[in-house]
């Protein structure tokens, strides 16, 4: 039985933030062809504080990169690359890393094959509560086991999981000092990782210090290389706006900036990669006595919506209709939308389910009225009102009478995991890397026992879904597509768009990984 992720999943499914589990990246590019600067600082900008930086926490997983190893790496190509292990190989059940020797942890103690099983152990124990970490894992339980002598690590699960390599393989591993006082670690890092936190200020700044002698990174990369900074300092800087300007004044070197402001970034010559995203990704309440339980109704209101019309208004201009549910590198991501929505005319789709309207009246069936309640939230992208207030108009259209609501974020999180007092909700994500990650949200029990908030129910999606789990790796990608196919064919959720933010650099190169994450062994000053 797949395991319940944490609340805190959430915002795998809404947000931007979502933590980066494998998938395609890229290399910055831009007109720098200044000297390196060796042993310089680099200054980053943030849009949150981050209030620990346990690495199995909410907040510190997004910060973990920078003072902590994983037994494998993900290249920009989306290929996976050396990091504590140099080798690996793994079954739908089994997976089993050979660790790299020589490697330290930052108070200079040796990495054993058994301090690894015990990392694993502890971020994977349910009674531990760690939701960074369980956003990582597997959703299925495993056990952990170790051999020193030959410098082992294997991980065994209760039931099939095919992506072993991508989750296991992808956790951030802590030090035996850090497990043997968890609490140290909100403001103290013991890892392997290529820098230490050295300083926390409350609302940040926060200084990372490089690590000498460290050889491990991906792909055997070291920080001896030249250009790499000696320190990196991360500063919280909330709104794109304000970070766009220190990247054009040199008052940061790196930021992520979405929405309008990335035009006023281009031609100064800064590093960019672009980062994809889902921009409006919707789901329906299908939960019983709500009207859109019934799966004629979805597909004749998805059927009625203009995709390209939404698509331009979601990215403000010329947008692309989205084609999956995830953003484009995620692992299997395929372009399935065209081809398996509902492609009827809407209001020749609503009169064959049973919904009829008399002039200038609503759209009734049974004697009641189609009224849809329309959530979204501006805290999870700055056009998702004007996309709600779009669709809003073209059911309007129809007869459907739309109460149309702007909520904050808790408030939104509210109406889907506790009142369910929604029909169609509207956010942005840049989804899962992996199709795993959907499986709760699309399956399974409602809140509280469950993240099936939609109350989705379909069969051939539930079975595809099983028979995936059974095959390993990207081998079933076929597998996961059919039932991604399977969701859009019901109506059971529509993406409005391919959306992009961009990571830039000013005087910087760097590479990127799945979500716009920074590889900090790749990043170099210039002058």
């Amino acid at each position: 039985m797949l395991r319940r992720p944490p609340p805190a999943a959430l915002a795998a499914t809404l947000t931007a933030a979502a933590l980066a589990l494998s998938g395609c990246g890229s290399t910055a590019t831009s007109s720098t062809s200044t000297p390196l600067v060796d042993r310089g600082t680099v200054r980053i900008a943030a849009a949150g504080e981050t209030p620990s930086f346990d690495p199995y926490s909410t907040f510190g997983a997004s910060q973990a990169r920078y003072a902590y190893d994983s037994l494998v790496n993900v290249a920009p190509d989306g290929t996976l690359v050396t990091g504590l292990a140099t080798s690996w190989q793994a079954t739908a059940t089994t997976a089993d890393f050979t660790l790299r020797p020589g490697v330290t942890c930052s108070d200079g103690t040796p990495l054993t094959a058994s301090a690894v099983a015990r990392s694993l152990s502890y971020a994977g124990d349910p009674a531990n509560q760690l939701a960074g970490a369980q956003t990582v894992l597997p959703n299925v339980p495993f056990t952990a086991t170790a051999d020193d002598a030959t410098g082992t690590v294997s991980a065994t699960t209760t039931a099939p999981f095919p992506f072993l390599t991508r989750s296991i393989g992808l956790l951030p591993i802590v030090c035996p000092a850090g497990l043997d006082h968890p609490r140290s670690l909100d403001r103290t890092t013991q890892g392997t990782g290529p820098y230490v936190l050295t300083r926390y200020t409350p609302g940040g700044p926060y200084e990372f210090t490089v690590r000498d002698g460290y050889t491990w990174g991906p792909a055997g990369a070291s920080t001896a290389a030249p250009g790499l900074p000696a320190r990196i300092v991360i500063s919280v800087v909330p709104q794109a706006s304000t970070a766009a300007n220190l990247l054009l004044t040199g008052g940061v070197d790196i930021a992520n900036v979405n929405g309008p402001d990335r035009a006023r970034l281009t031609g100064h010559g800064l590093a960019v990669t672009d980062v994809a995203t889902v921009v409006g990704l919707t789901f329906f309440n299908q939960r019983p006595g709500r009207a859109l339980a019934d799966p004629a109704l979805r597909r004749a209101l998805v059927s009625a919506l203009d995709r390209q019309g939404l698509a331009n208004v979601a990215v403000g201009g010329t947008g692309r209709p989205a084609g999956a549910l995830g953003a484009e590198g995620a692992v299997c991501h395929a372009d399935l939308a065209d081809a398996n929505l509902p492609a009827q005319a809407g209001a020749e789709a609503l009169r064959a389910a049973g919904w009829t309207r008399s002039p200038g009246g609503p759209l009734t069936k049974d004697g009641r009225a189609l009224r849809l309640r329309l959530i979204t939230s501006p805290d999870l992208g700055p056009t998702l009102s004007s996309v709600a207030e779009l669709m809003a108009r073209q059911w309007t259209a129809l007869g459907a009478r739309v109460d149309l609501v702007t909520e904050s974020l808790p408030a939104l999180v509210n109406a889907m995991y506790q009142s369910a007092d929604f029909d169609v909700v509207v956010g942005t994500s840049p989804g899962f890397a992996l199709p795993v990650g959907f499986i709760p949200f699309f399956s399974g029990p409602t809140p509280a026992q469950g993240l099936n908030f939609a109350g989705v129910r379909n069969p051939e999606y539930d079975a595809l879904v099983a028979q995936a789990l059974r095959e390993t790796d990207t081998t079933g990608c076929g597998t996961w597509n059919r039932a991604a196919a399977a969701l859009f064919r019901a109506a059971d959720a529509l993406p409005i768009a391919d959306g992009r933010s961009g990571v830039y650099g000013h005087r910087t190169t760097f590479t990127t990984t799945f979500g716009g994450q920074l590889v900090p062994t790749s990043i170099r000053l210039h002058q």
